[in-house]
């Protein structure tokens, strides 16, 4: 006799949750940011302990060399090595960059958080200064402080991060008055938390992660206002490299050094490329919604 017929079973397999690395190492956009990110870094870094040539130094008997194994990006005008001018400048793109967001961040958060807790004519005077804050653009803000204080690149800093303050301001006001509604932190409410318990347990580890994505847009943003600033006069100084001076310097010589304008802006256009890339992939990697659309 044959054997009774049984169907096969099957165990069924359920898709496992993959980890925040593993999802960040399968994004294209998260992964390519990062990696010209890294590079912006290491690139500033590098700059501290080598150069392949002096940044500084004038050389009229080397003005506008071409590529070459000594100057891999050629020379200026004054004889000086792009490719360390590149590296040392980078410098000056992160330190902008860190300075002014950090500032629209300690200043910016706090003023969203107080808004979104206190409500009432408080929430109407921050709105409003950050209303009136909007119409005097870091461009402007820095041609005012300069007007006063002189060009520098901390006048430049004081401008974007004055800037950067009512963008975080009504970016955590916004998110913050989304967690406010949110029945856990009404529960909250109801067993007596103060508000301030209240922002500091709830409230602001839940908007975290938006404030990170946005701290990285502003980041770049902070790279391209110091590029102009310093393409106009009002940001770094000589002798220290800049990418927007570089770019300033190098455009009466287009027809006869063309590519002294074009390595600046390949370094600040794959800088701000990168972190727009990193923060969109640390926003679909961050927020939950699109974690579960995934």
């Amino acid at each position: 006799m044959s054997a009774p017929f049984s169907y096969p079973t099957r165990a069924l397999s359920r898709r496992q949750p993959q980890s925040l690395l593993q999802r960040a190492l399968q994004h294209r956009s998260f992964v390519l940011g990062a990696v010209l990110t890294i590079l912006l870094i290491a690139a500033a870094l590098l700059s501290f302990v080598w150069t392949p040539g002096s940044a500084y130094e004038m050389n009229m008997d080397a003005a506008l060399q071409s590529v070459s194994g000594q100057h891999w990006l050629g020379t200026d005008a004054y004889g000086r090595d792009v490719a360390s001018q590149i590296l040392i400048g980078a410098r000056a793109s992160i330190a902008v960059g860190l300075i002014a967001v950090g500032i629209g961040l300690a200043l910016g958060v706090v003023l969203g958080l107080i808004a979104a807790a206190r409500r009432g004519w408080l929430e109407e005077v921050i709105m409003r200064l950050a209303d009136f804050t909007f119409a005097f653009p870091a461009l402007l803000s820095a041609i005012m402080l300069t007007a006063v204080f002189g060009a520098g690149m901390v006048n430049a800093i004081i401008a974007i991060g004055i800037f950067n303050i009512p963008t975080f301001a009504r970016i955590t006001r916004a998110s913050a008055n989304a967690i406010w509604a949110r029945d856990y932190v009404l529960a909250a409410r109801a067993c007596g938390q103060s508000r301030t318990a209240i922002t500091l347990r709830h409230v602001l580890p839940n908007i975290a992660s938006v404030l990170v994505v946005q701290a990285t847009i502003q980041f770049a943003l902070a790279i391209l206002a110091e590029a102009a600033l310093s393409y106009l006069g009002l940001g770094t100084q000589p002798p220290q490299p800049s990418w927007g001076r570089m770019l300033s310097e190098a455009q009466t010589l287009m027809f006869q050094a063309p590519l002294l304008a074009v390595w600046p802006g390949v370094a600040i256009a794959l800088s701000v490329l990168g972190l727009n890339l990193l923060g969109d992939g640390l926003r679909d990697l961050l927020d939950p919604r699109l974690t579960r659309e995934r």
